[in-house]
């Protein structure tokens, strides 16, 4: 039975056996191999066995996939062939063709000199993203952000509310006082004349 066996220092030895049609690759849980790396889109690829055929198919990844080198976005992995997922390589390993080394640096060969004559700068088809703030970065609080005094949150003094309470107040005993005396000379019998 064939499998992806990981090369990439940080992950080496890891592995994945290719046992079902479809198979996904990518950084988050959800998927069938799951490869938590920066550098692997979140659902990066798809691998689907037809007959004895390996196929490999990019899902719109951000860094790219690559076998022996060259960006595909659908193409057949053959036994012993190196796969690069972002910064991660690994190999179809069939149970009889050795291991390869693991490349240097897993930069994507250099783009093709461009047809005209004016020539543009050659742009780098891989790119890391960050991978954001992790829960116990959020648990320990901002690093550098807005709130400088380490106090939280503040409440934001608003003077006009409390402007427009004290007049309303006002206001309102005033009402108070005048209908209290409306009343008051209501029940006054009328001045004889």
């Amino acid at each position: 039975m064939a499998k992806l066996v990981i090369l990439s220092e940080s992950l080496k030895g890891r592995s994945h056996e290719l046992s079902v049609d479809k198979t996904t690759v990518g950084r988050v849980e959800d998927n069938t191999f799951p490869i938590a790396e920066s550098s692997v889109s979140s659902h990066h690829c798809e691998i689907l066995l037809r007959g004895s055929d390996v196929l490999v198919r990019d899902l719109n990844s951000t860094n790219g996939t690559f076998i022996n080198g060259e960006k595909i976005t659908e193409a057949v992995l053959k036994p012993g062939q190196s796969l690069r997922l972002g910064h991660v390589e690994m190999w179809l390993d069939n149970g009889s063709t050795p291991a390869p080394q693991p490349s240097p640096s897993p930069a994507p060969a250099p783009a093709p000199a461009p047809a005209s004559s004016s020539k543009k700068p050659a742009m780098d088809a891989t790119l890391v993203i960050p991978r954001g703030v992790s829960l116990s970065e959020l648990e320990q609080g901002s690093k550098g952000g807005f709130d400088t005094t380490g106090k939280g949150f503040t409440k934001k003094q608003n003077k006009t509310n409390k402007i427009f309470l004290i007049v309303g107040i006002v206001i309102g005993v005033v009402i108070l006082v005048v209908l209290a005396i409306a009343f008051m000379s209501a029940g006054k019998p009328p001045p004889v004349r």
